[in-house]
């Protein structure tokens, strides 16, 4: 049995279950309703403006080294090839991960959901919120790559003779990222319940 069918809401913000028919939360004042209708378009809107992001935040430079007698500059993935030329195998694997592994399975990931709830699917609802609440829970770590940069930016600035300073990728990156956070915070989870063909399933 859901909360709908037991004639119950949950606010989304305190998680305070109340009668149906409440029109606004008393512990929290939010205004309550059994199903966000409209979560889905916010989703995918958040999604794409991430999507569009995340292309030129790994082809334009993440980082430029200045020198007195040069200058470069690296993408993400880039950056990444050289730290393994140096020898530092478990920071480029860190950097891979958090930067192309974990946004990439978000998108992934969001994109299913969204799809699974407008055309169902043979996973069970309760699996797909647990595949919700890994997304929530990874999100975080998705700006290790903007981190790095500007820790060395602050750490490598020897004046003239050698400084590093963050590319138009990180801002893009980070951009990224939080539209990311923002299109899973705007689903409304609820929905996975609401599919006929999940509604007895509780594997």
């Amino acid at each position: 049995m859901t909360a709908r069918e037991a004639g119950l809401v949950a606010c989304r913000r305190c998680a305070r279950v109340w009668p149906m028919g409440t029109e606004r939360c008393g512990r929290c004042g939010s205004h309550l309703v059994s199903r966000d209708t409209a979560s889905l378009g916010r989703v995918w809107a958040l999604w794409f403006a991430g999507v569009i992001c995340y292309i030129p935040a790994n082809t334009n430079p993440m980082l430029i080294t200045q020198t007195l007698l040069s200058s470069s500059s690296s993408t993400i993935v880039g950056g990444a090839v050289e730290l393994l030329n140096h020898g530092a195998v478990g920071v480029a694997i860190i950097i891979l991960i958090a930067s192309v592994l974990i946004p990439v399975g978000k998108f992934l990931a969001i994109a299913y959901l969204a799809i699974s709830v407008r055309r169902g699917s043979n996973v069970s609802a309760r699996r797909r919120h647990h595949l919700y609440e890994v997304v929530e829970f990874i999100g975080r770590w998705s700006m290790i790559d903007v981190f790095v940069v500007a820790i060395l930016s602050s750490l490598v600035q020897l004046s003239v003779v050698a400084s590093i300073h963050p590319g138009s990728a990180a801002l893009t990156f980070a951009l990224s990222v939080i539209f990311t956070m923002l299109s899973a915070q705007a689903f409304d989870t609820r929905l996975f319940w609401d599919t006929k063909d999940q509604r007895n399933d509780t594997t």
